[in-house]
């Protein structure tokens, strides 16, 4: 007999014989507090001398009472369920039992039952049974909790807990602690800077004082962990509690956000530790889904670029829309094997096509356009790290410029729908020639969606938290290795957005566009990268400065100490949408476009650096690059940092000349 299997139910003894007799004994219990209920509130309305009257009619009116108070509750639910795990729903469904089923009884002993019951046992039993039956569940309840807490392995110390905020999110935390964690976990208390909360307390819990005495209250108390469980925290209370934290040498973790409460769910597994976007306190992003749900569900949707960061979160968030069938086009094996194997695992009722495919390749991409016949596209593939790309013009050209410009006129030939183009804030007054290769990119786009039926969106947003190869993953990495963490600039600044939050609101410009639109991002406020840095390493439980140095190494090629996204009110019309502003570029003429294109195009086999500046330059002006004449490496250091803090002046100056947004 293979001992792996499970038992059969004929081999449950034990468990089968509770199961058959629970149910009666439940019924039984409850029968026995409603007869000493109903004679209770006899005894009590006679003050313990109940007439022999009443005693003689009284079997004709309790058998009524029972058998309406079992109906009722057998209705509701209440023989059913586990009393240990009592709540506050299962008390207010208790007295809508007992409500119900003493209103009945009135109308029974009105109409019915013997007359001359006196009014007042009518209440007095309403609220001895309800006690009475509330007061033994809860009873089992506390009961189980309090041999939980004592029955405690004498080799085990239970780690204090300080918690965050004496809010609904603390409380029903603490509640959950003392519900099923309570033999591994202690809350010695709630710190708070609500004034009306000092000194009170919360399921037993004292509010021991303000966020400021985290430090005192942990060396005091002994505290183990604190637990931050505000889900509206912004960043800067965090960075400060972060602060205080480490300073006292508890760790910190966090509860997720809102989305938890809101389906009341705040549990002891959900706790996490703290992420660097908890520091940066963005607020949660919010979606039409009606909207996004006309433009996706039933639809053929491609995604280019499907396995990398931005792309393959594009996969998951489509997924849930319901489209038709999704076709995920990239050009890395082993990322599009992942990508493919988590959702047909997530989302297996959707069809779910997975494609290696260069996006440079027309032949190939032709045949899927054809069989597939996708009325939405989502291009997400890009070179897209600035140096690299310094270093590899000829390829950013290629797959930037002409691969975009090859899936867009397949997208017109094959009468798509909508082609969402994703871009970058660094097509803004371009200093890098991936900024300049992913603005032509832009140009061509909004060009083409005058000329064809084809919804063509181009989305514009900052640096994304953790994708493969950016900063945050660097840095990491870094002080994994125990530093130096290298930052290029102590006044190098960037916008950040969560890869959700980007690829939600990349989903949701797509479903407002009508074509010809580019949509720029609400990123925030710019980061410096500096700090960062500093949050990182005090996230990693260690010091800047002591524990891991931070070097500064230089601007490298292409980079400016800020980027622009164009947001502001009086260059972008606000949407709908708080997060996404809408702006247009102005008309170009096309002929000429398309022969500058093809003068570009001439550059993608090994022309000098120079001449591809200057190709970049007749079709973006405005473009402007940080290398210095000549160069084809790092420039002196602090001949870049002048160089890139003048060209970072005159973009800003100069945002207003280069887009004619509408207003």
């Amino acid at each position: 007999m293979n001992s792996s299997l499970p038992p059969s139910p004929s081999d449950l003894k034990v468990p089968g014989f509770v199961m058959s007799y629970r149910r009666p004994v439940v019924v039984l219990a409850h029968l026995v507090l409603w007869i000493l209920s109903f004679y209770g509130a006899f005894f009590l309305r006679f003050d313990g001398h109940i007439p022999a009257y009443y005693l003689r009619l009284s079997p004709y009116w309790l058998v009524p009472l029972l058998v309406l108070r079992a109906l009722v509750h057998a209705n509701l639910g209440l023989f059913h369920g586990l009393w240990r795990y009592t709540g506050m729903r299962d008390l207010l469904t208790l007295i809508q039992g007992a409500a119900i089923s003493s209103a009945l009884f009135v109308l029974f002993a009105i109409f019915i039952g013997p007359q001359g019951l006196p009014r007042s046992v009518f209440v007095i039993d309403w609220l001895l049974a309800l006690m009475a039956v509330g007061g033994m569940r809860l009873a089992i309840r506390a009961t189980r909790e309090t041999l939980r807490t004592t029955a405690l392995d004498p080799a085990e110390t239970r780690k204090k807990i300080l918690v965050v905020g004496a809010g609904d999110a603390g409380e029903m935390l603490v509640r959950e602690i003392h519900k099923t964690h309570a033999a591994k976990f202690e809350v010695v208390g709630f710190v708070d800077d609500s004034p009306s909360k000092q000194r009170e307390r919360i399921h037993g819990v004292t509010v021991l004082g303000p966020i400021a005495r985290v430090a005192d209250l942990v060396r005091a108390h002994g505290v183990d962990e604190v637990v931050v469980a505000i889900p509206s925290a912004k960043g800067k209370d965090m960075r400060q509690i972060l602060d205080l934290c480490q300073a006292s040498g508890a760790s910190i973790r966090t509860i997720p956000g809102m989305g938890s409460l809101i389906d009341g769910k705040v549990t002891i597994n959900q706790i996490r530790a703290v992420k660097i976007e908890d520091l940066l306190g963005r607020e949660p992003v919010t979606l039409d889904t009606e909207e996004i749900s006309r433009c996706i569900n039933g639809a053929v949707v491609m995604i280019t670029g499907a396995g990398g960061s931005i792309g393959s979160e594009l996969c998951r968030q489509v997924c849930h829309f319901g489209p038709a069938r999704l076709v995920l086009i990239e050009q890395a094996e082993t990322s599009l094997f992942h990508i493919h194997r988590e959702l047909r695992e997530t989302f297996p009722d959707v069809i779910v096509v997975p494609r290696i495919a260069d996006i440079c390749d027309t032949r190939r991409m032709a045949a899927v356009f054809a069989k597939y016949k996708p009325a939405v596209v989502f291009h997400a593939a890009a070179h897209k790290h600035v140096p690299m790309m310094e270093w590899n013009a000829g390829e950013s050209i290629k797959n930037n410029v002409f691969g975009t410009r090859k899936l867009a006129d397949l997208a017109v030939a094959h009468n798509v729908g909508q082609f969402v183009m994703i871009s970058t804030d660094k097509a803004v007054n371009p200093t890098s020639i991936m900024g300049v290769s992913k603005r032509v990119a832009e140009i061509y786009c909004q060009a083409l969606s005058q000329r064809s039926n084809t919804k063509f969106i181009t989305v514009r947003f900052g640096n994304v938290l953790g994708s493969a190869g950016s900063v945050v993953p660097i840095f990491q990495e870094q002080i994994l290795k125990g530093g130096p963490v290298q930052v290029t600039h102590p006044e190098m600044k960037r916008y950040f957005m969560t890869i959700p939050e980007a690829s939600q609101l990349v989903m949701q410009a797509g479903a407002m566009g009508r074509g010809g639109e580019i949509f720029v991002l609400d990123m925030g406020e710019p980061v410096k990268i500096v700090d960062l840095a500093r949050d990182l390493i005090r996230l990693s439980g260690l010091k800047p400065g002591e524990d891991v140095e931070i070097q500064f190494t230089g601007i490298r090629p292409g980079e400016k100490l800020f980027e622009e996204l164009a947001t502001d009110e009086e260059h972008a019309d606000k949407t709908k949408h708080p997060k996404i502003f809408v702006g247009r570029f102005r008309p170009c003429d096309w002929d000429e476009l398309l022969v500058k294109m093809d003068e570009l195009k001439a550059c993608t086999d090994g022309a000098d650096d120079a001449t591809v500046r200057q190709r970049f330059t007749a079709l973006v002006p405005e473009y402007k690059p940080t290398l210095l004449p000549g160069s084809g490496t790092f420039p002196p250091s602090a001949g870049l940092k002048a160089l890139t803090i003048e060209r970072a002046a005159e973009a800003e100056a100069s945002v207003g000349k280069v887009l004619e947004f509408k207003r």
